[in-house]
């Protein structure tokens, strides 16, 4: 029974380095926007209005605060909250300098919009509430009470409808995202299971058709045993390789009844997939499978990149799995004494990548022997969970598997 995934929307599709080119040219276009609003709000480098102003001084140093003041969107997409930490204090500093500063509060206006994809409901809420404090302080601040109330809660709400509805939007994103994954993961479940019964009515068919063939031929060998040993032989042959052939058989279902919560023990007890008798929850027995992996002879340098947090049960077993495949390989088939396992935590996707200095190649026996799913069985998983996969000789030699899970 084939499952196919629909494809991710457009903006799931582009890589990381888009995303990152498109900040800074974000960035970029925030500095201009900085220097034309500060351009004729500077005031004078010299107080004396008899005295020549170096106005290509001046530009000067109008676009390289302009500059400094933008740079800080270029790393938004990585690290959001100290972005908008940063343009928090920036507003403070320009409104000391005299410049107008909404264009940093329209820049938080779409850092928390984004906050409020990539992190949890109360951090992005507190963002929100952050930036309208400040913003009533420096309001505050610079109109030392002269104003009239009703301008002030006017512009307040004004000001807050420009915080609420990025959040908004942000956080209907986000509740898109986790029920898509609840969906994925449902759908996941729903093809295992619908491919466990088929695998089990053809397991029923194949072990009944099989041993009644055994039982007929021990029959017929039995009855003429004494008198024909030639069809004796012969019933016995069949028996064999009947034998043979049903148990080759079973071996293929019952390893395509792998089951995600057991272990799936290797020939040379390398796959236990259990950490201390119990079974593996996933990134977290990494270190354990590194520790059994030296016993056998190959050491696995592990690096962790990113802050670690929760992640879905599914993509976090699902990670485990495919380190735990790929290691073995390396173990079973490079050669080598050594590999390299990475684990990076980004804002979206968790990025996974193991390399080994052993032999390259196709490693197309990998797909077949041994217990394991193989190649084909990783790049099932990945794209199972709507990911990325890559297998293949490394650019130095060896060999080296990287995923691309949504996290």
């Amino acid at each position: 029974m084939d499952h196919v995934m629909p494809s991710p929307p457009l903006l799931g599709r582009l890589p990381s380095g888009v995303w990152t080119a498109l900040c800074w040219c974000a960035a970029a276009l925030f500095a201009l926007l900085l220097f034309a609003t500060t351009t004729y709000r500077m005031a004078p480098l010299h107080p004396h209005p008899g005295v020549r102003q170096p106005v290509l001084l001046g530009l000067v140093l109008e676009v390289g605060l302009a500059v400094v003041l933008a740079l800080a969107i270029g790393w938004a997409r990585r690290r959001p909250l100290l972005v908008f930490g940063v343009l928090l204090a920036e507003s403070v500093v320009m409104l000391a300098l005299g410049v107008k500063t909404w264009p940093l509060f329209l820049a938080m206006d779409g850092l928390v919009c984004y906050i409020a994809v990539v992190r949890p409901r109360r951090i992005a809420v507190a963002a929100a509430i952050t930036e309208l404090a400040v913003w009533s302080g420096e309001w505050l601040a610079v109109s030392h009470g002269q104003d009239v109330f009703s301008d002030f809660l006017s512009t307040l709400l004004a000001v807050a409808a420009s915080v609420v509805i990025p959040w908004t939007i942000g956080n209907s994103i986000r509740q898109q995202r986790l029920y898509s994954q609840a969906l994925r993961a449902q759908a996941a479940t729903q093809a295992v299971t619908a491919e466990r019964l088929r695998i089990a009515r053809e397991l029923h068919d194949m072990v009944a058709h099989s041993v009644g063939v055994i039982a007929i031929q021990a029959g017929a060998a039995r009855l003429v045993l004494d008198t024909q040993p030639a069809g004796a032989r012969k019933a016995l042959d069949a028996i064999e390789v009947t034998s043979r052939e049903t148990l080759a058989g079973l071996r293929r279902m019952l390893v395509s009844l792998r089951r995600a919560e057991a272990g799936e023990a290797g020939e040379e007890g390398e796959r236990t997939g259990t950490v201390n008798g119990s079974p593996a929850a996933g990134l977290e027995a990494v270190d354990q499978l590194a520790g059994r992996t030296a016993d056998a002879g190959v050491r696995v340098e592990v690096r962790w990149l990113g802050q670690r947090r929760p992640i879905p049960p599914e993509i976090d077993l699902a990670a485990f799995r495919i380190i735990q495949e790929a290691v073995t390989n390396a173990v079973r088939h490079s050669g080598t004494d050594r590999c390299r396992v990475s684990v990076e935590y980004g804002d979206e996707e968790l990025a996974i990548e193991i390399v080994d200095d052993g032999r390259g190649g196709s490693r197309g026996d990998v797909t077949t022997g041994g217990t394991g799913f193989g190649i084909p069985g990783m790049r099932e998983r990945v794209a199972l969970l709507n990911g990325r996969f890559s297998a293949g000789p490394g650019p130095e030699g060896g060999f080296r598997v990287s995923a691309r899970l949504p996290a």
